[in-house]
């Protein structure tokens, strides 16, 4: 029988600590997820943890505890590759552009998620997607959705913009295509936007602010999603 870890020195809990941090992530190719409903999820969608850790049955409760990030501790914490998430090109893409928040980046997962089948594109800048804000966003959309670099997103580019673009309900939106978004406040960089084989704008009260990229990206879906449904229905 494994004996309960009880020190706080143990090399396991140490790891879990490391990764709290992106540096050790990004050097390391782990990541750490808390709680067993993200554990689980990851487990559902056929991806293995490198390391699991119980409270009361692999660590004593106080220690698992004093390594999270939670107002109330998870139960259990697992460790997971980063090179074991799903990848690949899906129908539609959300490239993302230094979107430096991270439950921004996670609740897009999600989306990609719910209104796909969607992937999410990032550009360097951007929040990592397995830290553990945007992990908790994501409520367990990070073991589903591909992820991948957003200058590789494929064409055509439809950039999401505040103000200017198309309206959105007026764009053809067929086949293969890519919504790109913006950070909060700076929105699309110039040579992005740019880049932009067509430019959109979701309508909105005159004196009402832009709305939150999450906000933006998750219409954007599902629109798309709406009349993918309307033409398999005719």
């Amino acid at each position: 029988m494994a004996r309960v870890i009880t020190s706080a020195g143990n090399e396991r809990l140490k790891l879990v600590r490391k990764l709290h941090e992106r540096r050790w992530r990004d050097k390391l190719g782990l990541f750490v997820v808390e709680g067993e409903d993200l554990f689980e999820a990851g487990r559902a969608a056929g991806v293995a943890p490198v390391d699991v850790l119980v409270a009361g049955e692999d660590v004593e409760e106080r220690l698992l505890a004093d390594v999270s990030t939670l107002a109330h501790p998870a139960r259990a914490v697992a460790v997971f590759r980063r090179a074991d998430l799903p990848t690949g090109v899906r129908e539609a893409t959300l490239a993302l552009w230094a979107v430096s928040d991270p439950g921004n980046v996670g609740t897009l997962v999600r989306a990609a998620d719910a209104l796909g089948p969607a992937g999410v594109a990032l550009s360097p800048g951007c929040a990592d997607p397995t830290g553990p804000k945007a992990l908790r966003a994501s409520a367990g959309a990070i073991f589903r959705v591909p992820l991948g670099c957003s200058e590789q997103a494929p064409r055509p580019w439809i950039g999401l913009v505040a103000r200017g673009g198309r309206p959105l309900a007026e764009l053809p939106l067929e086949g293969q295509l890519t919504f790109a978004l913006g950070a909060e406040r700076d929105g699309l960089p110039p040579e992005i936007e740019r880049a932009c084989d067509e430019l959109a704008t979701i309508p909105q009260a005159d004196d009402a602010e832009s709305l939150n990229v999450a906000m933006a990206g998750t219409i954007a879906l599902y629109e798309l999603s709406r009349r993918s449904a309307s033409a398999r229905e005719r």
